[in-house]
């Protein structure tokens, strides 16, 4: 995998020092800039604006390749990246190359003259103003963290907004209560504008029906005017039950795309060439791979909350159940690794606890180990690296097995790294 170019790499680095705090939630400075830039946001192609706790990567990715199949260019911007930071802006469907990405943080730079502004607010305003200059159909914006101060809300009028299951995550920010949770998410609403709202909790629903009614958006609600029937969708390229709710969202929304034209046969190729990578991902080949014995598996996931921890739950019992399944996990400090690892005590063999490469907020070994073993899990070994992990599994296992590395989007990167 090719690296950032060191101008690159560099010029971002340079943009964590324009702000004390890593994450500021405020659209003051996100405004300000963009209209030193002369307001790129009002020059954009039709937007789909996505939040949620989970899935809303999975959204994107399937309806991104659903609408590609149809012919039609996208924009896209997500987060975080897993291997290079040229992840997060795609432009018409390719990721920005070093160059332009160089040339567009130099003058969102220069016109942002020093002022106090955070990282993800300042790649944000980037996108924007590359989306407002190059030829496409329609714009895909994921938000950050919440949604009513994310960087991202800056559109006054999107053509769609979507709203995945909404679940606890990022409480210090948003609120320790799913209420509080919800009202940050459905700042993304917009008066007129269409929201597709995945399956939620009760709670969740009622604010965001609350929203919709005071601002006057309109609501396609999971479980009353659209659902879910099994055996009756087609499959997706990404695994898990959860995915099904994922890709079906997805079609729904791309019903809802009035200005384009969108077939069965487009919406079966978009399920079929799907690609969404640390979402319950198999890993084919690799540098790691090749270290497994003949007949292992092992498997990528970014999941980091508890509702991705029943996810993987769920899929570990219908699927994973006929050999013993090994945990590599390495999480931030910021997460509530027991609620995530709760739901997978039973499943699992053995949990590897591991500090993630180069960040500093991650858990340590011995903390993980702490709270794997106040959760349910009795067989529980620290390692320094994935690497050293997967080595010592391989030596005490006797038995063909599965291998799941797990717990943090930026473990995840690193393994991807680690293994290309």
């Amino acid at each position: 995998m090719l690296k950032i170019s060191k101008e690159s790499e560099f010029a971002l680095q340079q943009l964590s020092k324009l702000h004390p705090k890593r994450i500021d939630l405020s659209l003051e400075r996100v405004f300000r800039l963009l209209e030193r830039l002369s307001n790129p946001e009002k020059n954009l192609p039709p937007v789909v604006h996505i939040a949620g706790t989970n899935g809303k990567g999975s959204v994107l990715a399937h309806l991104q390749a659903i609408i590609v199949a149809a012919g039609y260019k996208v924009h896209s911007y997500t987060s975080p990246h897993l291997v290079r930071f040229n992840e997060r802006i795609q432009v018409a469907g390719k990721n920005i190359s070093d160059s332009a990405l160089a040339s567009l943080i130099k003058e969102c730079k220069e016109a942002n003259a020093g002022e106090p502004i955070t990282f993800f607010e300042f790649t944000t305003v980037a996108a924007i103003l590359k989306f407002s200059r190059v030829s496409a159909d329609i714009v895909l914006l994921e938000t950050g963290l919440g949604g009513r101060l994310d960087a991202t809300n800056v559109i006054e009028k999107p053509l769609l907004s979507i709203i995945t299951p909404i679940s606890l995550d990022h409480q210090q920010f948003l609120g320790e209560s799913i209420e509080q949770i919800s009202f940050e998410k459905a700042g993304i609403l917009k008066s007129g504008t269409l929201c597709i709202v995945g399956p939620q909790p009760p709670e969740a629903l009622e604010v965001i029906q609350e929203q919709a009614k005071k601002i006057g958006a309109r609501l396609a609600r999971f479980g009353i005017e659209w659902s879910y029937q099994k055996g009756k969708l087609p499959p997706s390229a990404l695994p898990g039950e959860h995915q099904r709710i994922n890709s079906l969202t997805a079609i729904i929304a791309a019903n809802y795309l009035k200005h384009m034209v969108i077939r069965h046969e487009d919406i079966l190729i978009g399920l079929k060439t799907v690609n969404w990578p640390a979402r319950i991902q198999r890993l084919a080949r690799g540098a790691l791979v090749d270290l497994l014995p003949e007949g292992w598996e092992l498997w990528l996931d970014g999941g980091h909350n508890e509702a991705a921890g029943k996810v993987l739950s769920v899929h570990a019992t219908k699927c994973w159940s006929e050999r013993p399944l090994h945990l590599i996990v390495g999480m931030l400090n910021s997460k509530h690794a027991g609620n995530f690892l709760s739901p997978l005590s039973s499943q699992v063999k053995r949990l590897w606890a591991i500090p993630i490469p180069e960040e500093e907020n991650s858990l340590t070994a011995s903390e993980l180990t702490y709270t794997a073993r106040t959760v349910g899990f009795s067989q529980v070994k620290e390692s320094s690296t994935v690497l050293n992990a997967l080595r010592a599994i391989i030596k005490s296992e006797k038995k063909c097995a599965r291998v799941l590395i797990c717990g943090s989007l930026y473990l995840a990167g690193t393994v991807l790294k680690s293994n290309s």
